[in-house]
């Protein structure tokens, strides 16, 4: 007998409440250093409403601060999120019965935290019915307090003196993003390479550099991945 798909939901909701935790103060980092960067207050709010991506979101704040052209901010983005294509084939096989629709709204949902929960849900006993339904209380979760931890930000930014850094505050959540994920020759060589290239590709026109040090990085840690 299939679960519910009330109880189903409700499920993914408190497999995800644990991350929120963690996912909290990083959204009101972003809308505070998002505001400090000139972006406005509107746009801050739809990033995350629409994008709903936060590495992305914190790496076009940085972007726009340093007046990258438009066409490197897309570029840098779309390599960054290349990784939803590997969430997307994983758990594809367990939503292919769904409709567009349903496929649409949860593609929109996919992150890493709905994804990390949803796929052990799912590795756990594959024979769920209305298994979707996890998957929609889990990535639903997420959206909201990420609007939630924005608006936050946003109104805490408001009223942060200007002369504080909080740009210092952006590096150090990038270190706090990677540093977790470095748990392999592949991953350890990436973050080298494009840490070191990031530094001598400084210079670039067009910031440029950001966007080469990230091709590289993935590039390296591919090719290791590959040999035995």
């Amino acid at each position: 007998m299939q679960p519910p798909r009330s109880q189903e939901f409700w499920a993914g909701v408190r497999a995800e409440l644990p991350l929120l935790i963690g996912v909290f103060p990083f959204g009101m980092i972003y809308g505070a250093l998002a505001l400090e960067s000139g972006i406005p207050p509107g746009t801050t709010q739809a990033m995350s409403s629409i994008v709903f991506a936060g590495s992305s979101q914190f790496i076009t704040t940085q972007l726009v601060e340093l007046s990258a052209p438009g066409l490197v901010i897309i570029f840098t983005i779309a390599i960054v999120n290349l990784r939803h294509l590997l969430y997307s084939a994983s758990v594809a096989p367990h939503l292919q019965r769904l409709s567009p629709a349903w496929k649409g709204l949860l593609a929109y949902l996919l992150t890493d935290e709905a994804y990390a929960v949803t796929i052990t849900h799912y590795a756990q006993d594959d024979n769920l019915g209305n298994k979707h339904w996890f998957f929609l209380g889990s990535g639903l979760a997420l959206w909201l307090t990420w609007q939630i931890s924005t608006a936050s930000g946003i109104l805490l930014g408001a009223i942060i003196p200007p002369e504080w850094p909080l740009d210092f505050t952006l590096t150090l959540t990038f270190i706090a993003l990677v540093v977790p994920q470095i748990k392999d020759r592949a991953s350890l060589a990436a973050a080298l390479a494009a840490g070191i290239a990031a530094v001598l590709a400084f210079s670039l026109p067009f910031k440029l550099g950001i966007f080469t040090a990230a091709l590289l990085g993935i590039l390296l840690g591919l090719l290791l991945e590959r040999k035995p």
